[in-house]
């Protein structure tokens, strides 16, 4: 099986200050949201302040006030964009697999390696308390992203609807603790490709395990 790439890990790099009416229509949102992304990655959720987002865009204090709002706004763009990003990742690789049990590993896959190449992004889009939670964009994003395990799921388990929902809690529960776990470097270091590779395996090893290819149910 091929194995995907060990993730880039984010490095602070030199900005040049560049005034707000030097950005073109959109530019400056997409600067903040890529710097946000980047101080996410270095430091966590405790490390973000919107001034510092403001620095690394090379414009004003109150400039991401203008776009967003406030830090929870800028930080809902964050995630939802991370939703956006995830469900069509889910997406992709289903749609390279035959047979629900293939997909299903398949998306497993994808979901950790998401996680690992976007940790900043990752972890944002599950801290609610950081996030404008009523955002009806947030809502769509992260049901949608949600549906494209539910809908393999559907097709893994059959039953009830509510048997392929709790399925479906049961495999996002799974791989996602398993992302969260792997940020954590519980499986293997993330500083070099090979530690990348062994958690990869590891991971191939549980999906293999919770879904054998020779179950009679699938």
């Amino acid at each position: 099986m091929t194995k995907p790439n060990a993730p880039a890990r984010a490095k602070p790099s030199p900005r040049v200050p560049k005034p707000e009416a030097g950005y073109h229509h959109g530019e400056l949102q997409e600067a903040l949201i890529a710097a946000s992304e980047a101080i996410l990655a270095e430091h966590g959720a405790e490390g973000f302040t919107l001034r510092e987002a403001a620095r690394r865009a090379g414009v004003s204090p109150a400039a991401p006030s203008h776009h967003f709002g406030n830090a929870q706004g800028l930080l809902t763009e964050v995630a939802i964009r991370g939703y956006n990003a995830l469900a069509g990742a889910l997406r992709d690789a289903a749609s390279r697999k035959q047979g629900a049990r293939e997909k299903l590993h398949a998306q497993g896959l994808a979901y950790v390696e998401f996680a690992l190449r976007h940790p900043g992004r990752f972890q944002m889009m599950f801290a609610n308390k950081r996030l404008v939670a009523d955002d009806s964009r947030l809502r769509q994003a992260s049901r949608a992203a949600g549906r494209e395990f539910e809908a393999i799921i559907a097709e893994l388990v059959g039953g009830t609807p509510k048997e392929a929902k709790t399925a479906a809690a049961a495999a996002w529960s799974t791989v996602h603790g398993f992302a969260k776990l792997a940020l954590e470097e519980k499986f293997g270091s993330l500083s070099s490709e090979a530690g990348y590779r062994e958690i990869m395996t590891t991971l191939n090893h549980v999906l293999n395990y919770l879904w054998p290819a020779g179950d009679a149910r699938r």
